[in-house]
């Protein structure tokens, strides 16, 4: 429990970060003796050709706040309604006290489903920011060993 927490919290802050326009470039080095106002240039120029031309994907927003549940809750309440009404039927001849056990068991399971596709979306979101942003770096180093720093 305490480390899906805790890895929720770092989701978050990343998408905190890169949602606030956040980026970290590879530090470059001048390698050809550049002025600081040329770095400052330099850096500049890179950094908006790497964020024009670097290959990336869309990133799907970050789910936030209470798993509402998108559907999967009514879902498995009515599945869980219907199987307990056959079992409460057959097994003490009352249907509608199946039902409501099978309802609640229901609800309880696309709850369930509901926040294991939230974390699986968050976490296919957090990858492809990672992607992204290994994409622009590779640009950005591009831009700039070709203006003569050294990248690292």
């Amino acid at each position: 429990m305490k480390a899906s927490i805790l890895r929720t919290l770092a989701m978050a802050g990343s998408f905190a970060a890169t949602s606030a326009g956040a980026q970290q470039w590879p530090a470059a080095y001048p390698a050809q003796g550049q002025s600081t106002e040329q770095q400052q240039a330099d850096k500049t120029s890179c950094q908006s050709w790497a964020q024009n031309n670097a290959t990336t994907q869309a990133a799907p927003p970050a789910q936030t706040g209470a798993a509402a549940g998108g559907g999967q809750r009514v879902g498995g309440a009515v599945r869980g309604a219907a199987a307990g009404a056959a079992v409460g039927g057959i097994a003490n001849g009352d249907a509608g006290h199946g039902a409501a056990v099978g309802a609640t068991a229901g609800v309880v399971a696309g709850g369930v489903r509901a926040r294991q596709q939230r974390r699986e979306q968050n976490e296919a979101a957090a990858a492809t920011q990672n992607q992204n942003a290994a994409a622009y770096g590779q640009a950005y180093g591009a831009c700039m060993k070709g203006k003569g720093y050294t990248v690292g």
